[in-house]
Formats: C-alpha cells, structure tokens, sequence
C-alpha cells in the first residue's frame, strides 16, 4: 500500500475516534440526566477506541501490534458496559435520575417492594410474616415448582422426621439460630 494511502486511511480513522469521542463529552455536558449521560459516556467512547486503535495498526503495519491492541478493545468492550450498568444501578438507588425522562420504570415495583420489606425489618415484624409473603426468596436455591419463588413449600417428605435422625435441626430451630432471614441479611454477618 502506497505512503499516500496509509496517510490518508489513518487519518480518516483518528478524525472519526476523534469526532465519536468528541460526540462523548457533548453528550457527558449537554444530556440532562445521569442515565442520557451514562450512555453518552460509554457507547461512542468503546467506538472512538475502537477507530484510533484500527489507525494504530494501519500506520505501524505490523502484525505482531495486532493482539495488543485487539486485547486493549476486548478489555474496553467488556469493561464499559458493566460500568455504566453499575453507574446506572447506583444512580437509581440514590434517586440521582428524572422519572419524567423515563418511558418505562420496570425497576420500580421491585424498589417500593424492597423499601416495604425494609420498613417491616425496621418497626419488628416477624419473621413468620415476612416468610409468608410469596413474592419473597427467603431461602436462595433450587425452586420445586417452575415460576415458584418460595421453595420452604416443598411436597411433604416420607413420614421420616428430623427428629428421627440424630443431629438434624428443623427449619424453625435453624432460624431461631441463624436469626430471621430477611433479603441482604447475610447469616453469616
């Protein structure tokens, strides 16, 4: 390939990772709310990379820059979106968002549902009214029933009781030593 040539197709490519990260910040300055600014953030900033690292290669002509540089984008496209979507996450929780801007809020029933269990937590309400509710996941694991969230209600075993087996501890004496098992509350912790 001419001189000319090379000149000309690596040009092209650093103005237009130029123009997308330039289309980056306007959006970072101009976008009216955290979310709007968050994908203006990571969308054309991975595209921009993208062209200044093709302009890379096409100037050095090298085959062994090749790796380095598709490990570099490879890094950028995995890394971008999970950050925005953290940003995006934290955003929310702490109401740094316009609800007017928002054409569909499916998170919200999930956060008033979360708010609603916290409050229960903090005025005393048992355990067994919690554990009653069925749109909560008191105990994380394998679901007997497809579409089931509660799966304590689990078909009723052979006549074998716990306490017919020596060492085994009954489901209300292990919250009433693990403490009541509220979502985010870690036994453990």
């Amino acid at each position: 390939m001419s001189q000319e040539l090379n000149d000309l197709i690596v040009g092209i490519l650093m103005v237009g990772g130029a123009l997308m990260s330039l289309a980056a910040a306007i959006g970072l300055i101009r976008f009216p709310d955290l979310m709007s600014r968050m994908h203006a953030a990571s969308k054309p900033q991975v595209l921009g990379l993208l062209l200044f690292l093709m302009a890379m290669a096409v100037q050095f002509e090298s085959w062994a820059l090749l790796p380095v540089l598709a490990v570099c984008w490879l890094f950028m496209i995995l890394t971008a979106p999970v950050s925005a979507h953290m940003i995006g996450r934290a955003g929310y929780r702490t109401k740094h968002l316009r609800p007017e801007l928002l054409t569909i809020d499916e998170l919200d029933d999930v956060v008033g549902r979360a708010q609603e269990l916290l409050r229960q937590a903090k005025t005393g309400t048992t355990a067994a009214a919690v554990k009653e509710d069925p749109l909560v996941d008191d105990d994380p694991g394998a679901h007997p029933a497809a579409g089931s969230l509660d799966d304590d209600a689990v078909p009723a075993a052979p006549a074998e009781t716990p306490e017919a087996r020596p060492g085994v501890v009954s489901g209300a004496e292990a919250q009433t030593h693990q403490g009541a098992r509220h979502p985010g509350h870690s036994p453990e912790g």
